[in-house]
């Protein structure tokens, strides 16, 4: 296949391989590259886990989203998942039967609303999301003791500042 030809509108970077959004030889553009590489191997890791655990990205998202629930001590019905999965409550009842079949949740009545439900992680969604992650995040952890204490706030702070670019205007956490 012969190569395409060069847009002559396109800056060389003084031999440096190019970018297609940033100038290759502004040394922040490694920082970016490096976020590139997370996000590629945090996906990765995201396709695995679902594979594994017979799940889709929005299944798995509700498993971690109930579960970070339970461990504030706090608890999430159907319509709270609805809304934080941005899905309608027709799709997450699907989900949540796709769920329950699975042995993931279990949905029990609200004592309060009895028209609502809460939804609930079963002892093997835990065992199986602990089983998936612990070893990760223990090398997480390691990873971030050893970025220099006085460091790390930058390193938030770049964190944080790349996230705010990446949401909506109006829109927070």
């Amino acid at each position: 296949m012969p190569t395409p030809p060069r847009n002559p509108d396109l800056p060389r970077n003084g031999g440096l391989p190019a970018t297609y959004w940033f100038d290759a030889s502004d040394p922040a553009v490694q920082l970016l590259h490096a976020v590139r590489r997370f996000r590629r191997a945090d996906q990765e890791m995201r396709r695995g886990m679902e594979s594994d655990m017979d799940l889709n990205a929005t299944d798995l998202e509700a498993l971690r989203h109930v579960i970070a629930h339970e461990r504030a001590g706090t608890t999430v019905t159907a319509r709270e998942l609805s809304t934080h999965l941005h899905i309608s409550t027709a799709s997450t009842a699907k989900l949540l039967n796709r769920l329950s079949a699975s042995g993931h949740v279990f949905r029990t009545p609200h004592p309060e609303d009895g028209r609502s439900v809460l939804v609930s992680a079963t002892g093997h969604a835990h065992d199986e999301v602990r089983g998936w992650l612990a070893p990760m995040h223990q090398r997480m952890l390691q990873a971030a003791h050893e970025v220099p204490e006085e460091s790390r706030q930058a390193v938030v702070d770049f964190l944080d500042a790349l996230a705010e670019t990446l949401t909506p205007e109006g829109e927070e956490d």
